[in-house]
C-alpha cells in the first residue's frame, strides 16, 4: 500500500488538480480550501484510471474463468470491435513503466500476485499483439489489480488515488505562498481572442 501511495504522488506543476490548488491559493482562500480545490477538480480524465481499470478487472474476471491467458485476448477482442479504449495502459515516455514492475516485484514479495495480477499481464501481451507496438501495463493498471487482490473494491480507486496525490497538493500550495504573489493571472500577451468579430447592436426601433 505504502508503494501504491507513492507511486501516486505528483511530479509537477502542470497537472489540472495543481493549477487549481495554486489558483484558489493565490485569490486568498486557506490552506484547506485550496487543496479541497485541488482533489474536486480530480475525475475521470485525471485520477479516473485507476478505478476504471479495476472495475473492468473485478467485473471481467469470474470465478468461471479457468483460462486466464484465453480470456485476456477475448477481453481485448471484444473491447476492439466496441472501440473501447482500454484504461491502464500506454505510456507516453516508457516502454516499460519502472514503478509497475516495482509494485509487481511487492505484490510477488508479499503475496498479492495471484490472478488479477495475472490477468493484467496477459491483457497488455494480448493489447500489444494487436496493436504491434508498446502498450505497458501502466501504474494506474498495477495498482488496479493490487487493490483487486487484497479485496478492495474497484470504487476505491480513485480514493487511494486521492490519498497519494494529497501531500503533494500541500506541498505546491505551500511553495505558492513561499514564492509567488497573490492573484495568479495569465499575463497579458500570453493569449488572443478568438471568437466571434464585432457584431452589430441592433437599434431599439
Amino acid at each position: 500500500m505504502e508503494a501504491m501511495l507513492v507511486a501516486c504522488i505528483d511530479h509537477g506543476i502542470g497537472p489540472p488538480s495543481v493549477v487549481s490548488a495554486r489558483t484558489v491559493y493565490s485569490g486568498g482562500n486557506p490552506l484547506n480550501a485550496a487543496v479541497a480545490a485541488g482533489v474536486l477538480t480530480l475525475g475521470d480524465h485525471h485520477g479516473g484510471a485507476i478505478e476504471q481499470c479495476a472495475k473492468i478487472y473485478q467485473e471481467q474476471l469470474g470465478a468461471d474463468v479457468t483460462d486466464v491467458t484465453a480470456h485476456a485476448r477475448q477481453v481485448v477482442e471484444d473491447f476492439s470491435k466496441k472501440k473501447k479504449r482500454f484504461p491502464g495502459y500506454g505510456h507516453k515516455l516508457y516502454k516499460r513503466d519502472p514503478r509497475t514492475l516495482r509494485i509487481l516485484d511487492l505484490a510477488k514479495e508479499y503475496g498479492f500476485s495471484g490472478r488479477y495480477v495475472e490477468f493484467a499481464v496477459a491483457i497488455q501481451d494480448a493489447l500489444e499483439a494487436q496493436s504491434q507496438k508498446p502498450l505497458p501495463l501502466n501504474v494506474d493498471g498495477m495498482i488496479a489489480a493490487v487493490i483487486s487482490e487484497m479485496g478492495l473494491s474497484w470504487k476505491t480507486g480513485k480514493g487511494i488515488f486521492i490519498i497519494g496525490r494529497i501531500p503533494g497538493l500541500v506541498a505546491h500550495i505551500v511553495e505558492e505562498w513561499n514564492r509567488e504573489k497573490p492573484f495568479r493571472r495569465l499575463e497579458e500577451g500570453s493569449y488572443e481572442y478568438d471568437g466571434p468579430g464585432v457584431r452589430p447592436v441592433p437599434k431599439k426601433s
